[in-house]
């Protein structure tokens, strides 16, 4: 059989479509095979996103703690017998009533008394109400120390005034014992927690020694002093306390030395000495200032 160049051209020319057919079809069963698998892979959940843990709250510091241990609530003296929860106890200045200036616990407690005022009230329904209003008080705990250095221990009894809001400054009260009874040798006010608030009160060397949180913060006869220039911090986390030493002449409780001004978290740091005395002089207070670490750098970066 004979073979012309007709029949060979047409051989070879339904060769090349068979195999440009089988190449396609090879190109078309891989794309399909791709496109499967990634529907496939579409058809796979995403892993749920997991937020990271959130970090806890820092707790809050106990600014009673060392009032409420076990020091001094012991004591030989007949003040130890004594009930300071259910007593009649005066004010000092600033916390006296229109109407008196005593106050009586029973069961360590007395009430506020509370008026609210409104923006619907005229001006003497107003003064009327405030003229009602009266703070309340409760019975923090009783110390027993010799804080006249008089060889018997008198009762540091310590109240919280309660205002009705937020605000919880202390009064404290001095008492020796004097004819069968508790007799009063001195009574001071604190203040707010970080502003002012008692953190301490103990002896120490025959001396009666108050640690108020805040800069330079002390006491002057029944009160304590106010803050003192840049003293700015909240409430809740007192970064400063003062401490103070007090000694008792026969009739009062003088201040004794210097008044040193300690960091919370670093007691054993050296304090600061009168530190007032510095912040309230404009001279003495730029000076000081000028010599801080946050004062040189930022002259640095200028």
């Amino acid at each position: 059989m004979k073979t012309n160049s007709k029949d060979i051209a047409a051989f070879i020319a339904i060769a090349v479509l068979l195999f440009a057919a089988s190449c396609g079809s090879t190109a078309e069963t891989g794309n399909s095979d791709e496109q499967s698998s990634t529907a496939a892979g579409s058809d796979e959940q995403p892993k749920s996103f997991q937020p990271p843990a959130a970090e806890p709250s820092p707790a809050m510091p106990d600014l009673q703690k060392e009032l409420l241990d076990a020091r001094g609530k012991t004591t030989s003296s007949p003040l130890g017998q004594f009930n300071f929860k259910n007593f009649t106890y005066p004010l000092p200045r600033g916390w006296q009533h229109p109407d008196g200036d005593e106050i009586t616990l029973a069961d360590g407690k007395l009430q506020p008394r509370i008026r609210d005022v409104g923006e619907e009230m005229s001006a003497e329904e107003k003064a009327a109400a405030r003229a009602e209003r009266r703070i309340g008080m409760s019975y923090v705990t009783t110390k027993y120390l010799d804080a006249n250095n008089d060889g018997q221990d008198e009762a540091l009894v310590i109240l919280k005034v309660e205002t009705g809001g937020a605000a919880i400054p202390q009064l404290v009260y001095v008492y020796g014992w004097k004819d069968g009874q508790p007799e009063l040798l001195w009574n001071f006010r604190t203040g707010d927690r970080a502003d002012g608030g008692l953190k301490d009160i103990r002896t120490e060397n025959g001396e009666l020694v108050v640690e108020l949180y805040g800069q330079d913060r002390f006491l002057l006869g029944q009160t304590e002093t106010g803050k003192i220039t840049g003293d700015e911090e909240q409430l809740c986390c007192p970064t400063f306390f003062t401490r103070t030493f007090y000694k008792w002449n026969g009739k009062v409780f003088l201040m004794q030395r210097k008044r040193l001004t300690y960091l919370v978290n670093d007691p054993p740091a050296a304090p600061l000495e009168n530190f007032g005395d510095i912040m309230n002089d404009p001279v003495k207070s730029k000076q000081y200032l000028s010599k801080q670490p946050d004062a040189k750098n930022k002259k640095a970066a200028n």
